[in-house]
């Protein structure tokens, strides 16, 4: 175990110095494209003042013959694109793939002062971390890159799940981390082809009344992943996320799914699609009567001490941070977006 001292330590000469604190940035959406896709790479110019995040996404959904056209793309669209306040992110392929190492190397070398964050696919302990965090560090050095690059981990396997803890905590150059269902189900044997949200056989029953018809309630399969990763998440001081919602045709049960994991303490969602775009955008940012209400208590509490009836509703210490953490949500979201700064009268 690295000691206390050593943590915050570049791991190579030349290397910039990690990050203490997380860069303060709304990241609503991580918006997947598929960079090996001329036309979808010509409009990631218009794209970048729509999302929070562009991923460029060199894993799956990329065949074997277009992973080097799609590392070029992802170099290229870096490039030749102003990202401005937009995160500039990448994922590449596992670690256990034959283009990893070439992913990492090129685009750090070709664009490594303008990417953000690098997406670390089937992470299953810290040491898949400590592996990456080395590599960047030397990168990093070698071309003169000024801010480290972070680091965001796909929790999609069951030991990733069961070390999610020591993940979370492995680096100061980690960003947060995403769940991935459809590698998760699979991983855990789990009996669904879906990719993210509920499934209609995993439900409870109401108790049976003599004449009456038994009540059923379809759960959630994810909520007990994503507690789990909120929690770390929230301890090691990183972002927790949900990750993709494969059902385009459903975007109901898709913003119910966000807001679950919203309400949870999720600060985002992957979007697939650019209909998931404005899903993402409006589950992820406060509701404007609850940032009114937060407000309020804030107005009447100052200082956080004491104790306020509002609306027939005691306020103390407790809801006072609650109130913080919308208001301060809120005024990130409208500092990035008018049309929210306009909403929350911010």
């Amino acid at each position: 175990m690295k000691l206390p001292r050593k943590f915050f330590e570049p791991l190579a000469i030349g290397a910039p110095a990690p990050l203490r604190e997380l860069p303060v940035r709304v990241e609503r959406m991580i918006h997947f494209v598929p960079p090996h896709n001329e036309k979808v790479r010509g409009r990631v110019g218009d794209l970048a003042r729509q999302v929070d995040v562009v991923l460029g996404n060199l894993e799956d959904a990329v065949p074997v013959e277009a992973k080097e056209a799609a590392r070029s793309g992802f170099i290229e669209m870096g490039r030749a694109v102003d990202f401005g306040s937009t995160g500039l992110w990448v994922r590449i392929n596992a670690l256990n793939s034959p283009w990893m190492l070439d992913d990492v190397m090129q685009i750090v070398a070709a664009i490594g002062s303008k990417l953000d964050v690098v997406m670390l696919p089937k992470v299953e302990g810290s040491w898949d971390i400590h592996y990456l965090d080395q590599l960047l560090a030397q990168l990093e050095a070698r071309h003169q890159v000024k801010k480290p690059i972070l680091i965001h981990a796909i929790l999609e396997t069951a030991e990733g799940v069961k070390n999610v803890d020591a993940i979370a905590a492995a680096s100061p150059r980690m960003h947060g981390m995403s769940l991935g269902p459809a590698d998760l189900a699979a991983s855990r044997a789990m009996k669904t082809t879906r990719v993210g949200g509920g499934h209609p056989d995993y439900k409870v029953l109401a108790d049976a009344a003599p004449g009456a018809e038994r009540a059923a309630f379809q759960q959630d399969l994810w909520h007990y992943t994503v507690a789990k990763m909120v929690d770390a998440c929230a301890a090691n001081g990183i972002k927790p996320f949900y990750g993709p919602f494969g059902d385009f045709s459903d975007p109901a049960a898709c913003e119910a799914q966000f807001r679950n994991a919203f309400l949870m303490g999720c600060a985002g969602a992957w979007s697939l699609h650019p209909s998931q775009i404005d899903i993402a955008k409006r589950v992820f940012s406060p509701d404007a009567v609850e940032v009114a209400f937060a407000r309020r208590i804030l107005d009447a509490m100052p200082d956080g001490s004491g104790a306020v009836m509002i609306d027939g509703k005691m306020q103390d210490d407790a809801t006072w941070k609650q109130a913080k953490v919308i208001v301060d949500l809120a005024r990130q979201v409208a500092a990035r977006d008018a049309d929210f700064a306009k909403l929350y009268g911010l």
